[in-house]
C-alpha cells in the first residue's frame, strides 16, 4: 500500500492535483498528518469532497477494512494539519470528525459520488467516520 500511497502522491504533484489512476481525476487531496505513537510525518492521498469554499470533507474508510486508517487516528491525536489541494494548493487546516446528522448528511454525499463507498460500509461493521477539514489560519 505504501508504495501506491507514494505512486498517486508522486502523481497528484507531478500534475498540479490531476490523478489519472484508477480515474481519481481531481478528487484527492494529499493529508499530512503525524503519527499519533511515532510523531512521524505522512501523507496519504484521500478522496475528498469540497463542502465550501475553506471545508473539505474526507471518509475514513479503508476500503471497509474493520479498522479506521491510521490517518484517522492520526488527526484524533493532532488536528491542526496542511492538506494539498488540486485548487488551493497547500491550506492548513483544522480536522473535526463529524457526529450525528451532520455525519449522515456527509457521508451521503460520499455514496452519492462514489457506489464504492456503500460497498465499503457494507463491508464493515464499524461506523466509516466523516471528518471535516476546516481551513485555519496558520
Amino acid at each position: 500500500m505504501a508504495d501506491w500511497n507514494e505512486q498517486i502522491v508522486a502523481e497528484f504533484r507531478a500534475n498540479g492535483g490531476t490523478v489519472t489512476t484508477m480515474g481519481f481525476g481531481r478528487s484527492l487531496v494529499l493529508l499530512h498528518h503525524t503519527g499519533a505513537r511515532t510523531g512521524t510525518a505522512r501523507v496519504s492521498p484521500v478522496f475528498a469532497i469540497r463542502d465550501d469554499e475553506d471545508t473539505w470533507l474526507v471518509a475514513a474508510s479503508k476500503a471497509g477494512a474493520p479498522e479506521h486508517p491510521a490517518w484517522f487516528r492520526n488527526l484524533l491525536a493532532h488536528p491542526d494539519t496542511v492538506v494539498e489541494t488540486p485548487d488551493d494548493g497547500t491550506v492548513p487546516v483544522h480536522a473535526r470528525e463529524l457526529t450525528g446528522a451532520g455525519r449522515d448528511t456527509a457521508w451521503a454525499r460520499f455514496t452519492a459520488a462514489s457506489d464504492g463507498f456503500r460497498g465499503y460500509q457494507e463491508k464493515t461493521t464499524r461506523t466509516i467516520p466523516v471528518v471535516a477539514l476546516t481551513r485555519r489560519t496558520p
